[in-house]
């Protein structure tokens, strides 16, 4: 398991009592990539440039295909863009391999008057490990839970437990998901002006 898929399964089943929205989660997703990238020395930072190093494996197919996605020309990507620019639908691709390795089953409800169907998290190590790490408190998880807003404060002892590289990572997300609200909030308040031209008219 890597982090970005442990921090779906918290996020999505684990925590699901505070739900995340997609946009949030998919550039948390694309940081916890990142932040793997680093651990297996597949990339470093210079300031808050993505630098890669000689391509190679991690044995997991969308970190591969994050790696694969790297700049690897001066001028790098800050981490910054490449939130932006992984991020984008990263939660659906996420769910789709977790389908597909059978991490993540559809469960059809036939009792409901139409019949639906949802996810449901099967009985698998990889959810106990993703239980274990969310439930022990890991800081690089926790950090990356508090940044999408399932848990209300980040752990303060992230910076004693992780390299200044994964600090900025995740500060990174933290800056980018209260971004993407603020352009919510806007676009509410537009549509919402919106109707009330509209009303008055």
């Amino acid at each position: 398991m890597t982090t970005p898929r442990d921090l779906f399964i918290v996020t999505v089943y684990d925590a699901a009592a505070r739900p995340v929205e997609q946009g949030d989660l998919s550039l948390a997703l694309a940081g916890a990539e990142l932040v793997d990238l680093l651990d297996a020395g597949a990339v470093t930072l210079d300031d808050e440039l993505i630098v890669p190093a000689p391509e190679g494996g991690t044995g997991d197919r969308l970190l591969d295909e994050a790696m694969a996605a790297l700049t690897r020309e001066a001028p790098y990507e800050s981490v910054e863009d490449w939130l932006w620019r992984r991020g984008r639908g990263l939660s659906a691709a996420y769910l789709a391999v977790l389908e597909a390795d059978g991490t993540v089953a559809r469960q059809r409800r036939r009792w409901l008057p139409l019949p639906t169907e949802r996810t449901e998290l099967a009985d698998s190590p990889e959810r106990a490990r993703a239980h274990e790490r969310w439930t022990s408190g890991e800081p690089v998880l926790a950090s990356l839970a508090a940044a999408v807003g399932i848990q209300d404060e980040a752990p303060k002892d992230l910076a004693g437990a992780a390299s200044d590289a994964t600090v900025t990572v995740v500060a990174a997300v933290t800056g980018a998901v209260t971004e993407l609200a603020a352009v919510r909030q806007r676009r509410e308040i537009e549509d919402a002006a919106f109707d009330n031209v509209w009303r008055g008219l």
